[in-house]
């Protein structure tokens, strides 16, 4: 290092140990520890095994707090990182050999006043109110029989184009002492992918206590090992003692608001398992692969340097969920928007920062009072290896060559709570009525003037429930459109099990929703078209439908079969009904598959856009 460089390190460590100016820190000095990189399971030929066991485990979150205990992949957390070789089969076995019960303080609490200030929201503190004698005070309570639940686990690997039998079916979650086998083929583009429990109706604490790591397919461009970095992103609260001092014991604390309980976020962000890390660099570009793996949390990532200024211009995206992007695609200037399950694969040049530190913050709306979510320090030597990002990437494009006049689409209709005297959202699988039509408004019954059809659909909801009767079936090798319209209440992050899918078309509406009724009190329309941001249109398995927005997307259904499952990836939602199952299966078995009020999915003829 140059003699300013490391002056200028030595002053940047002292002031970073001195204090915490940008937002409370409830005792924990930020950028203390340094950021960790998950071991990397490299399983070798053509048909590998690999045996990966689901532990209880303790670990130290900050280098300032105690112990906490968790469920971990491995004995690590997050989970070591899988890395593969496309088109190389892999069989793992998820092995349950978790001891005790949910580590993790569950505890609903009243929903603060309109206007209360940020410092003093709940979801931005450790601890909850309690009694002399310890028992929850002030309207708090804890959430009954989250404490008694054993390890009842099942891993999805998330992204995979992968046989339904090894998708991670939610119901096929297994106690202590037996396994889970999955096969993964791993034929798709290079991507990154991640993994984390399934369980039915428990995903939410299951993934919170530790249970999620990285899954890395090698494709072509690459850059050296010590310069290719996964960055998990989550957040996590912690309790406290009586005193007010942090224990270290994971805290899931949520606002009831009637019996419906808020989606969780806290306070403290975690990148690869610790609160607010930091990590050293050369003057080089260095390839970070993230993940926001939060139950419900939005993060709008941004560079920032010691004054607060952006360094986006140093940021390049190369790939999103699915694989690399056509061409790298600048940072936008007001941050890179992540939601729950999404991943981003980014390119960061540190040359010109010789001794500086840089932040990546989050400022999205729902930000915690802290911003930060990890530091940069960057060394004043140049780095060992010269790398120039190239302008054109050998991304595998997910644009079918063509579409047919006629193909099926999916209908799904995500409506608010209270809809029908229901506290939370719901997700709706629709069928078109074609014959006999209710007057309408009706119950169940959803209108939508769709532009490119010249006419006024009509639809009925002849799903909601995971355990519904299923009603999507889709033909093996079949283009689908999928058409997620959102009649309000926060935005939902849908995710597809085993596509990779094009974004079509975001358009923008005013929604017309009767909650009493449960159903439109006028058809949907006047919809006009969002521009997509650049990045969003590489390969995706996930992808944000705002509130008064309608998102088709477009994916070919062309390896693997099985049922799998879709739904929303804020995991409150999806425990608490926003998951519903679908089949994939060959054509020529459909033409002998009876079921019940055939398909759940209507043809349509016409450009798709």
């Amino acid at each position: 290092m140059d003699e300013l460089g490391d002056r200028r390190m030595v002053e940047m460590s002292a002031r970073t140990a001195a204090t915490a100016e940008r937002g409370p820190d409830f005792g924990l000095t930020k950028f203390l520890d340094p950021l960790p990189v998950p071991p990397v399971l490299r399983p070798r030929g053509r048909d590998a095994e690999l045996a990966v066991r689901a532990i209880t485990i303790r670990r130290r979150l900050h280098g300032r707090l105690p112990e906490t205990v968790l469920w971990a992949y491995d004995g690590h957390f997050p989970g070591p990182t899988i890395e593969v070789d496309r088109d190389r089969m892999l069989r793992v076995s998820w092995t349950n050999d978790i001891t005790g019960t949910m580590p993790l303080v569950a505890v609903r609490v009243p929903a603060a006043p309109a206007g209360t200030p940020p410092a003093e929201l709940p979801s931005n503190n450790p601890g909850y109110p309690r009694n002399p004698d310890g028992s929850p005070a002030d309207g708090a309570a804890h959430i009954d029989g989250v404490p008694e639940i054993p390890g009842w686990l099942v891993t999805h690997l998330h992204g995979a184009d992968a046989n339904g039998g090894s998708d991670g079916w939610a119901h096929n979650a297994v106690l202590r002492g037996h396994s889970h086998l999955a096969e993964y083929p791993n034929r798709q583009p290079g991507a990154n992918l991640w993994y984390h429990d399934h369980a039915m109706a428990i995903t939410r604490w299951n993934v919170h206590v530790g249970l999620f790591g990285a899954y890395r397919i090698r494709d072509e461009l690459e850059l050296p090992d010590d310069r290719d970095i996964p960055l998990l992103i989550c957040d996590r609260n912690l309790d406290t003692d009586p005193a007010g001092n942090l224990t270290g014991r994971l805290l899931f604390k949520v606002d009831a608001i009637g019996t419906a309980l808020v989606p969780f976020i806290g306070p403290f962000t975690l990148v690869n398992g610790v609160i607010w890390p930091h990590m050293e660099v050369e003057r080089d570009s260095y390839r970070f692969r993230l993940a926001n793996t939060s139950n419900a949390r939005f993060y709008r990532l941004n560079l920032i340097n010691e004054d607060g200024g952006s360094e986006n211009a140093a940021v390049r995206v190369i790939g999103t969920d699915g694989g690399l992007l056509p061409r790298p695609v600048p940072l936008p200037d007001t941050g890179l928007v992540l939601a729950p399950a999404e991943r981003a694969d980014l390119v960061i040049d540190f040359d010109g920062f010789s001794g500086r530190s840089l932040r990546l913050t989050n400022t999205a709306d729902n930000a915690a009072l802290e911003p930060d979510l990890m530091q940069f320090r960057v060394r004043g030597r140049p780095g060992r290896d010269d790398f120039d990002l190239p302008d054109v990437l050998p991304a595998e494009p997910i644009r079918v060559a063509h579409v047919p006049d006629e193909h099926d689409q999916v209908w799904i209709a995500l409506v608010p709570p209270g809809t029908a005297g229901m506290a939370h959202p719901e997700m709706w699988e629709l069928q078109e009525l074609h014959d006999d039509i209710p007057p309408v408004p009706a119950e169940n019954i959803i209108q939508v003037t769709d532009p490119r059809a010249g006419r006024t659909r009509t639809f009925r909801q002849v799903a909601s429930l995971f355990d519904d009767t299923v009603s999507i079936f889709i033909k093996h090798n079949g283009i689908v459109e999928w058409n997620f319209i959102h009649f309000g209440g926060p935005a939902h992050p849908m995710h597809i099990h085993l596509v990779q899918f094009q974004i079509l078309a975001r358009r923008g509406f005013t929604p017309d929703f009767d909650l009493a009724l449960g159903g439109t009190a006028s058809p949907a329309t006047g919809f006009t078209d969002i521009p997509l941001e650049e990045y969003e249109h590489g390969r995706k398995d996930t992808t944000v439908v705002g509130s008064g927005e309608w998102v088709s997307v477009l994916g070919r259904f062309g390896e693997s079969t099985g049922q799998f499952m879709y739904h929303c990836h804020i995991l409150d939602h999806e425990d608490e009904g926003m998951m519903r199952p679908f089949v994939v299966h060959p054509a020529e078995v459909a033409e002998f598959h009876p079921h019940r009020g055939g398909h759940g999915h209507e043809s349509y003829r016409g450009d798709a856009g």
